[in-house]
């Protein structure tokens, strides 16, 4: 009894490490994608990234087989910086790319969060007019 008391403490203290990872600031994620030191990676579905998405993100659709398919052509040695619309998917791509190989993955978490802390955004109409 006492070894699984020592063993859910010890998944608990991981499990909180993981979530107070602190995330980077939209001008550091900013300036490394346009450097090309980085990528920032949708992975919500191609109606979701047209609807909205953070402005120099690339579309690979986790839910639609296209992510799966797109990731094992992708350079290791790059950062990767995900979102989706909640952070779930982008949680399950993180751990994809992590069990490929892959070691500077980061999970922004929701779309909402990351235009609400002020990056830039492209919005539907933005789309429309051609801008970037």
């Amino acid at each position: 009894m006492r070894l699984l008391y020592i063993f859910l403490l010890s998944i608990l203290s991981l499990t909180a490490t993981a979530q107070d990872i602190a995330k980077p600031e939209p001008k550091v994620v900013k300036k490394q994608v346009k450097k090309e030191k980085a990528v920032l990676v949708d992975v919500r579905t191609p109606e979701e990234f047209a609807a909205g998405h953070v402005k120099k993100a690339q579309n690979s659709d986790l839910r639609g087989g296209a992510f799966q398919q797109e990731f094992s052509k992708w350079d290791k040695n790059k950062t990767y910086y995900l979102y989706c619309a909640s952070g779930n998917r982008s949680g399950q791509a993180l751990k994809l790319m992590q069990e490929a190989g892959f070691t500077n993955v980061v999970n922004l978490g929701a779309f909402k969060d990351l235009k609400s802390t002020g990056f830039p955004v492209k919005s539907k109409t933005e789309a429309k007019n051609g801008k970037e």
